[in-house]
C-alpha cells in the first residue's frame, strides 16, 4: 500500500497551492504503479484536514470578487476525480 500523510499540521492540514499541486502528484504516481494495491490517506497531527487555507488567496483588488468555481475547477475537482476513478481502494 501507499500512505499519503498531509503535512502542515500547524494549519489543520488546510490546503494551499502547494499541497494542492503536491498531492496531484502523488496520487498520479500511486494510480500509476501496479505494485500499489490501495492508497491510505491521513493528515499530520490532531487533525485529517480542515479545507481550504483561506490565508493562502491572492489580495483582490478594489471591487473585485471573489470567483470560488475557479479554485474549485483548478484543485478541488481533479484530486476528487482521481481519488473517486482510481482502481484502488
Amino acid at each position: 500500500y501507499a500512505k499519503i500523510t498531509l503535512n502542515r499540521p500547524e494549519t489543520l492540514n488546510s490546503f494551499n497551492q502547494l499541497m494542492h499541486d503536491e498531492l496531484r502528484t502523488a496520487i498520479q504516481d500511486v494510480i500509476a504503479r501496479e505494485d500499489i494495491r490501495c492508497l491510505l490517506l491521513t493528515g499530520a497531527g490532531r487533525g485529517f484536514c480542515a479545507g481550504q487555507d483561506l490565508n493562502d488567496r491572492k489580495p483582490l483588488a478594489p471591487g473585485e470578487k471573489r470567483d470560488l468555481s475557479e479554485s474549485f475547477d483548478k484543485n478541488y475537482y481533479p484530486l476528487i476525480r482521481f481519488l473517486t476513478e482510481m482502481d484502488k481502494p
